[in-house]
This record gives C-alpha cells, sequence and structure tokens, in this order.
C-alpha cells in the first residue's frame, strides 16, 4: 500500500525534498477536459431511417447529373486523324524515319467530314507513349532563367544539365530536357471546294494558360537579339527563341507554343493545344466536305515507339469530349440507388425482428 501511495503521489508531482523522484516532471496528462477527452461531443446513430433516404437521394441526383453531362459530351464534335506513318499506304510513311537532324520531310493526309463543326473549333496535336511525367524530365528545367532572370540567362540551373551548356560552353536558353524535346511538326489546313484549296486560317494566339503566359512565363527587359547573343539554342531546335515566331510578340519565352510544350503531361498518351479556328460568321467553321491537311513532319517518334495525331474539336460548357464523368456519375448514382432498394427490402423484411429485440430502426 506504501508503495502504491508513493507512486500515486509521484504521478502528481507531489514530490519530498529527497527520493530517487525528486524534481522528475510526470508525464500524466493535465486534468483539463480537452486532455482528458471530457469535450461533448455528437455522434450520429446510423439507422434504416436516415441511411435508406441518403441512398436514395443521392442516386436521385446523380443519374441525372451523370445523364446531362454524358449527353453534352457525346454532343461534342470531334475528328482524329493519325499520321504517325506506321501504314505504308500513308504518305507519311516516307518520313516515319525522319530524326531532328535528318532532311526536311512533308507529307499530306486528306480526309472527309461527314458533319459540321460549328461554333470555334480546337485543333490539338497527340502524342503516345512519351513520359514527359518522368521524373528527372519533369524537372529538367530552370523557372528562374524563364521568368526573365538575366543571371539564369548566363548561368543556368544544374538541373538542365546534360541541356545546359551548348557549343562553346554557352548558355543554353531554355535550358534542359522539356525544352529540347519540344515539339515542332507544323499544319496547314485546307479545305477543298470544286477541287481548290481554301486557306484555313489557324491562330496561334490564346492557347496557353493566363497565368503561364503573364506570370510564370516572362521575356528579359531589352532587345531580344541582343539579351540572347550570350546563349545558344537547344540542340534540337533549328532556330533560337528570339525567332520561333514571326510575330516579335510572341516570340522568346513568351511563345504560346513553347509555354504549351513546358506544361508536362501527367500520362504517357496527352494532346495539347495547338491551334484555334475561330468562327467569325453565321456559317459553320468547318463545313461537311473534303479538306487536306499539310504537314511538316520534324518531330521523330519512331525510336520510342510513339504515335503523332491530330485532333479537331469543339467544346462545351464542360470543356473538351470527356464522357468518363458522366459515367462516373450514373454508376455512383446507380449504385447508390441499387443499395437503397436492396437495404429497403432487408428492412421490411427483417426490419420487426430487430425491434423485437429491443434494437432501434
Amino acid at each position: 500500500m506504501a508503495m502504491n501511495y508513493n507512486a500515486k503521489e509521484e504521478d502528481g508531482n507531489h514530490h519530498s525534498g529527497a527520493g530517487p523522484g525528486a524534481g522528475l516532471k510526470s508525464k500524466k496528462p493535465d486534468n483539463t477536459a480537452f486532455k482528458q477527452q471530457r469535450l461533448p461531443a455528437w455522434q450520429p446513430i446510423l439507422t434504416a431511417g436516415t441511411v435508406l433516404p441518403a441512398f436514395f437521394v443521392i442516386g436521385i441526383i446523380f443519374i441525372p447529373i451523370g445523364i446531362g453531362i454524358f449527353v453534352t459530351s457525346n454532343n461534342i464534335r470531334e475528328f482524329e486523324i493519325d499520321y504517325t506513318g506506321m501504314d505504308q499506304n500513308s504518305d507519311c510513311y516516307k518520313c516515319w524515319n525522319a530524326s531532328y537532324n535528318s532532311t526536311k520531310c512533308s507529307c499530306v493526309v486528306n480526309f472527309t467530314l461527314d458533319y459540321a463543326f460549328e461554333s470555334n473549333v480546337f485543333m490539338y496535336y497527340g502524342l503516345s507513349n512519351f513520359y514527359q511525367n518522368h521524373r528527372r524530365y519533369v524537372k529538367s528545367r530552370d523557372d528562374s532563367q524563364l521568368n526573365g532572370a538575366i543571371s539564369s540567362l548566363t548561368n543556368p540551373s544544374k538541373e538542365c544539365e546534360p541541356y545546359r551548356l551548348g557549343k562553346d560552353n554557352k548558355p543554353i536558353a531554355p535550358c534542359g530536357a522539356i525544352a529540347n524535346s519540344m515539339f515542332n511538326d507544323t499544319f496547314r489546313l485546307y479545305q477543298i471546294v470544286n477541287e481548290t484549296e481554301k486557306t484555313i486560317t489557324l491562330n496561334n494566339k490564346g492557347i496557353a494558360w493566363w497565368t503561364d503566359k503573364n506570370v510564370k512565363f516572362r521575356n528579359p527587359s531589352g532587345n531580344l537579339s541582343k539579351v540572347f547573343e550570350v546563349t545558344t539554342k537547344p540542340i534540337n531546335w533549328e532556330k533560337p527563341v528570339y525567332e520561333l515566331d514571326e510575330d516579335s510578340s510572341n516570340n522568346g519565352f513568351i511563345n504560346e507554343d513553347f509555354i504549351v510544350w513546358m506544361r508536362t503531361a501527367a500520362l504517357p498518351t496527352f494532346r495539347k493545344l495547338h491551334r484555334l479556328i475561330e468562327n467569325n460568321s453565321k456559317y459553320p467553321t468547318l463545313a461537311p466536305g473534303s479538306y487536306s491537311l499539310k504537314i511538316d513532319y520534324n518531330y521523330p517518334v519512331r525510336s520510342f515507339d510513339g504515335r503523332k495525331r491530330v485532333i479537331l474539336s469543339t467544346i462545351s460548357w464542360m470543356g473538351g469530349k470527356n464522357p468518363f464523368l458522366g459515367i462516373a456519375y450514373i454508376t455512383v448514382g446507380s449504385i447508390c440507388f441499387f443499395l437503397g432498394v436492396v437495404l429497403l427490402i432487408i428492412h421490411h423484411k427483417y426490419g420487426n425482428r430487430n425491434n423485437s429485440d429491443g434494437i432501434p430502426n
């Protein structure tokens, strides 16, 4: 009894001046409602009367939403053209062996649209089996350089290795593996009317995110050609960064094609916005009929067993064509509604028996 009393006193920090426990602090929590977990709490009691309505409400709400999203997605017009050139009957077959340093190759893909594309049309390019989500690839860039910092322009980050320095040890701008592998195929779209090619205007403005264009990417101050004199272009590029576009306002690090490419994709099969086809009249943007897509085949994909494609698509209030979200809503709503029916039958059949045993329903 004496030992228990002494231990209790030691736990309560009531020490006499002597003894082995003198001066030691107790690890026992303070006697407060919070530390002793005596605060008032609310815990729901799950009964058939509360759970079953929740299942039915979720089902009734989710199923109509899913159907609406699914129908909206299916109403989006989309046309895909694979121009990789693996098929020997394709005009692009002659370009399949192209590499960054090979002779320029061009090919033509003719196609027919069976339905009209109303409003604005978005042209995407797509790549398959290209892993932009690789850890070292994603890190291979210098954000300070891309934001216009002169110090990073002349002394890029070591994360850019082995694409940090070029010939004569000049710093590369923009440095890194992401910039070096930038997609550089070009497209020209024509509508064939009475055996005559009518050029379709492809707009390269407004394809990048506003935050990227105005916040993350900036040019160094001053004349670009002079500022970039101390740097060299990436190894696989034909032109320096300040000559990417004929429009001087779309050159340097604020070039929108470059900005779109630098936003890395999460999956190995992806698409990126390339051009806009704007509708400025009451007529369809792309009417049904024959079209011709002329391609400057510059981007090699055979080395990594990749595929290339062009996608023409309209959009809706929910974005591009993507039936997954509608299917997910319909599936979850159907499962909840089905479980509600099953549990209601079980409750109706066995609920009285539980009540007789004193168990709340």
